[in-house]
């Protein structure tokens, strides 16, 4: 097995992280990879705000936790929320060694005249963004770091924003947890080759009776 297909079929997606710290060096490694991503336009439409210190992360955790609860409540006024979502929701987060907030920005992406061009200019850019997630992932798992991906900000992206006080062009994606992994869990299930692949049309055309 190659080095890249070892990579891509053992990483796993790690949510409980030992105390060791990361260093500086190997931190600075995994950013770059994300940095040497393909993009639409070569924009590089991306910004990633680290976070390592304690109190960074508390003030993230604790504001998107708010507002996941807001939600919560708004879909379900009647709904009994466990008290301890909450806080088990920042500690997910906090207890984390490094926590890598992932952003779009559409400054250096190109104008269209049309809603539906500029909608499709959106779409280049976060596709461009979850290359460059895939290759911080790679990165840190080649490292014998662990990390997930999370979509948590995507639902509370204002929230995110205000808490560290991103640019208004600033949109926040996705949330990357990373540390040594203090768990080893099993690869996941994959779909059949045949059922997500087909060579030519996905399915034969019918002639009129």
């Amino acid at each position: 097995m190659s080095c890249v297909t070892d990579a891509i079929k053992t990483r796993r997606s790690i949510r409980k992280y030992s105390t060791r710290k990361i260093t500086k060096k190997t931190l600075n490694e995994i950013l770059e990879a994300a940095r040497w991503a393909p993009s639409a336009h070569n924009a590089q439409p991306w910004r990633f705000s680290v976070l390592t210190e304690a109190s960074a992360k508390k003030v993230l955790a604790e504001a998107m936790a708010k507002a996941w609860v807001k939600d919560l409540i708004k879909d379900d006024a009647s709904a009994e929320l466990p008290e301890k979502l909450p806080a088990r929701s920042v500690e997910r987060f906090t207890s984390a060694p490094v926590i890598v907030v992932a952003c779009v920005t559409m400054m250096e992406m190109p104008k269209r005249a049309d809603d539906d061009g500029q909608k499709i200019e959106r779409d280049l850019a976060i596709q461009s963004l979850g290359a460059a997630i895939q290759n911080m992932l790679l990165k840190a798992h080649s490292k014998g770091l662990g990390a997930c991906w999370f979509c948590a900000p995507i639902f509370c992206k204002n929230a995110v924003r205000k808490a560290l006080r991103f640019p208004e062009d600033f949109e926040p994606q996705a949330l990357i947890t990373m540390g040594y992994p203090a768990e080893k869990p099993k690869a996941p299930t994959r779909k059949p080759f045949q059922d997500i692949f087909r060579s030519g049309y996905w399915a034969e055309k019918h002639s009129e009776a």
